[in-house]
């Protein structure tokens, strides 16, 4: 089975991480988050995925060899402009003749994606979407199902409380090949403000919502969760061998002091932490630093940051490369 990776964003609301990388490429337990996505469609039958991307699309290099390495094919389909979430489908070129799975990038997701593929080969859709309920669907596409599971409308970013439903677009779909023939070539196309809707008004969009696990690591907020709920296990993969409330997993070549205070913390390859430094419910980048005695807490440092002896962070996001604090004690 195929799969379609939208990777093309510019990361925007995750910025300064995005800044050097896509934001697919940011690791979740040490694994970058869409290696974890092709990972579950591993799992669930896909063999051919093609990444869409338009931004630093060389980046993704390292994802084809780890993905091959494990037996699956990988193309990187590169837009000259951005297309949209469906003309960046349109641009994959050959599908097949059978469905398969487009996914946004955004997501992190641990959802049972044959059960999706079964429903939509049951209702004989065109396209069917992996829904999640939430407690304020207001930021995000709203989609009022009937008990069928079709779809009646499709409502993006509706105002708060005018909701018909609290059941959104997760960001995980199963199309058939000819609704590329509903996609324009060439131009730009929203899948959630024109193809969804169309396909709606037809009667042959479906969807379910499926109860697992998901978020959207679209802002630092969301980024740090992942990275917490795969430590705790709330989100399930191998990158974490025992997962638990403090659970820590370091990279190859991570220097850590014996009386170092570590817990609910990713840290890559290379990291430093000195003696008596705290490092609590943390995405440390690889090469990141915390010297003695400093403290970091609920915050990311981006690859290579600083953060100097005795300096407190609580809430930070450090770029690539960044310092804080200074050997005499000094707190940013």
């Amino acid at each position: 089975m195929k799969a379609l990776i939208l990777v093309g964003g510019f990361g925007t609301r995750l910025r300064p991480l995005t800044y050097t990388r896509p934001k697919p490429l940011l690791p979740v337990a040490n694994r970058s988050h869409v290696e974890h996505l092709i990972a579950l469609l591993a799992r669930h039958g896909v063999d051919d995925v093609t990444l869409l991307t338009s931004y630093m699309a060389e980046a993704f290099a390292g994802v084809r060899s780890w993905a091959e390495a494990r037996g699956l094919r990988v193309s990187v389909a590169v837009e000259d402009e951005p297309l949209g979430t469906a003309g960046a489908v349109r641009n994959a070129g050959d599908v097949g003749t059978e469905p398969f799975f487009v996914v946004n990038g955004d997501v992190l997701t641990d959802a049972d994606l044959s059960r999706l593929v079964d429903l939509h080969r049951r209702a004989r859709a065109r396209a069917t979407l992996l829904l999640k309920r939430v407690g304020d669907p207001s930021a995000y596409g709203v989609v009022p199902t009937d008990p069928e599971g079709r779809v009646l409308g499709f409502i993006e970013k509706p105002e708060p409380g005018t909701a018909p439903t609290d059941a959104i677009n997760a960001g995980v779909y199963v199309f058939e090949p000819d609704v590329l023939e509903r996609i324009p070539e060439g131009r730009a196309m929203s899948a959630e403000r024109e193809l969804f809707p169309a396909l709606a008004a037809d009667g042959v969009l479906y969807a379910t919502a499926l109860g697992d696990y998901w978020i959207d690591i679209g802002t630092p907020a969301t980024y740090l969760q992942a990275n917490l709920d795969a430590l705790s296990g709330a989100f399930r993969t191998d990158a974490v061998p025992a997962p638990g409330p403090d659970a820590v997993v370091a990279g190859e070549g991570s220097l850590l002091a014996p009386d170092a205070r570590i817990s609910s913390a990713c840290l890559g390859a290379g990291c430093r932490v000195g003696p008596g430094a705290e490092v609590t419910r943390c995405v440390l980048l690889p090469g990141a630093t915390v010297e003695a005695g400093a403290s970091v807490v609920d915050s990311i440092l981006g690859e290579g940051a600083f953060v100097a002896g005795g300096c407190a962070l609580s809430g930070a996001v450090l770029a690539d490369g960044d310092r804080a604090g200074d050997r005499s004690g000094g707190s940013r």
